[in-house]
């Protein structure tokens, strides 16, 4: 499996000041730098075993009906679109606070995958998608030991 990544350009050209104001971005989260991506994006486990590959996918404080997963040309795409609104009135102010996150990420499907046979679950702010192999692709599993000449 792979990640796709895409990258935003600011315009038909880049900037002078680009590099010049890079570390900076970056350590800010201006622009999309690390700290910006770190924050929003969810970390990702992939394991591959005999019969399935599993996908884990960390992400504390949603429920599972934040999330939308999708099959699109072998394409798998984890997605989700949180906002909140929150308002409190006493007597002489009133507060509100307003929150909105999301994030996207896809992985391209080995041939081997059932794509029919795909399930998801969240627990405990874990979302974890199981993608089983075709029969085809557990049998071709070979272990041989080659010795070095």
């Amino acid at each position: 499996m792979s990640t796709k990544a895409l990258t935003k350009t600011s315009g038909l050209f880049p900037s002078v000041f680009d590099d010049f104001f890079k570390p900076w971005n970056e350590l800010t989260g201006n622009g999309g730098g690390f700290l910006t991506r770190a924050l929003t994006i969810p970390a990702v486990n992939i394991t591959e075993e005999k019969d399935d590959y599993k996908v884990s996918l960390a992400a504390p404080g949603l429920k599972k009906e934040d999330f939308n997963i999708d099959i699109e040309d072998n394409l798998l795409t984890i997605s989700s679109e949180k906002e909140e609104n929150k308002e409190e009135q006493k007597a002489r102010h009133t507060r509100r606070e307003y929150n909105y996150s999301s994030f996207s990420r896809s992985f391209t499907l080995p041939d081997d995958v059932k794509q029919d046979k795909i399930e998801a679950s969240y627990t405990d702010g874990v979302l974890r998608v199981l993608l089983p192999k075709k029969e085809e692709a557990k049998k071709a599993v070979i272990s041989k030991h080659i010795d070095i000449k």
